[in-house]
């Protein structure tokens, strides 16, 4: 069976009581520094993703992903070094839609938008490695795996390792 397709759109104040509906989840957040959400934190989340659009230079690029109408997830794109062309994709992706292709698909509009329209020459996201589905999702993307960072994140549960992943400009088979 074909799934509907997955597309992004710059995200917007309207979007923040989608939002909330995964943020204020504890199985959402379970890997994540941030949430479970109140109503405020999601709300001050949306505005300041929404605010990001408006600084110069822009540094961040927040996307809601949608699917048959409805929001699904989201994503973001962050530049950390523009001297060296790099930027940090994160993504997230309501537990409704998990394993229905959303994070994959959010990931390659996000390296897409990154290699393609900001000329980043690398891209790299992390996840904690008790997430097997996100570093499937970011394996899926032909990205990486570099190494492990210890204790990168105080969470919940207590410190979080992350598993670095990385794809470079010319490994990205979408270009050219």
């Amino acid at each position: 069976m074909k799934r509907d397709p997955v597309s992004l759109r710059r995200i917007e104040i309207a979007d923040w009581r989608d939002v909330h509906a995964w943020a204020r989840l504890p199985e959402t957040c379970r890997f994540q520094t941030w949430g479970p959400n109140t109503e405020e934190e999601t709300r001050a989340f949306v505005r300041a993703a929404v605010e990001a659009w408006t600084r110069v230079p822009q540094r961040r690029f927040a996307f809601t992903a949608h699917r048959a109408g409805a929001v699904v997830g989201m994503g973001e794109l962050c530049i950390r070094s523009s001297a060296q062309r790099q930027g940090e994709i994160s993504y997230v992706v309501h537990p409704e839609a998990w394993g229905a292709g959303v994070g994959t698909a959010i990931g390659t509009a996000l390296l897409r938008h990154g290699f393609e329209a900001l000329r980043l020459h690398r891209i790299y996201a992390t996840c904690d490695p008790r997430n097997v589905a996100s570093s499937r999702v970011l394996s899926k993307l032909g990205m990486t795996r570099e190494g492990r960072l210890r204790h990168t994140a105080l969470i919940r549960d207590g410190w979080r390792d992350s598993d670095m992943f990385s794809v470079l400009e010319d490994e990205w088979p979408h270009l050219g």
